[in-house]
């Protein structure tokens, strides 16, 4: 997904390997959501061919991240995640595609809150995820 900057267009996973090895695509990113999707593969699995608690936090992780980003003010450098708390909901099955929905709970000058919704394609809740980003300067 590229990203119009007031100086650059950029595309947001060129900058974040781990987004890239999980296949994680960035379908639309705003100031106020922030949209990806992924095939789950067996690599992002665990027994019972469903996707690893740590892939999904990943995903959520990601898209907060670039919410935050987008939110930074002028003088900020970039932004870490200083708490996340998931809830697993449901299964995302091998084979199957999520997406991932992330909003703003809060944004402010020092810190951002971003809740994330992951669905399966069957439209059933798999896990909403609510982190804190801090704005480094």
């Amino acid at each position: 997904m590229w990203c119009s900057m007031p100086d650059r267009k950029v595309n947001l996973i060129d900058f974040m390997p781990f987004a890239q090895t999980l296949g994680l695509t960035i379908v639309s990113a705003e100031k106020d959501r922030v949209v990806g999707q992924l095939t789950v593969v067996q690599a992002l699995c665990t027994t019972g061919k469903i996707m690893h608690g740590g892939a999904i936090m990943s995903v959520a992780d990601t898209l907060g991240a670039i919410g935050a980003y987008l939110n930074m003010p002028e003088d900020a450098k970039a932004t870490t995640t200083i708490e996340s708390k998931t809830n697993f909901l449901g299964a995302a099955k091998l084979g199957s595609q999520v997406t991932a929905e992330t909003t703003p709970v809060h944004v402010g000058g020092r810190t951002s809150v971003w809740q994330t919704r992951l669905t399966s394609d069957e439209g059933k809740a798999v896990a909403l995820v609510t982190q804190t980003q801090l704005v480094l300067r």
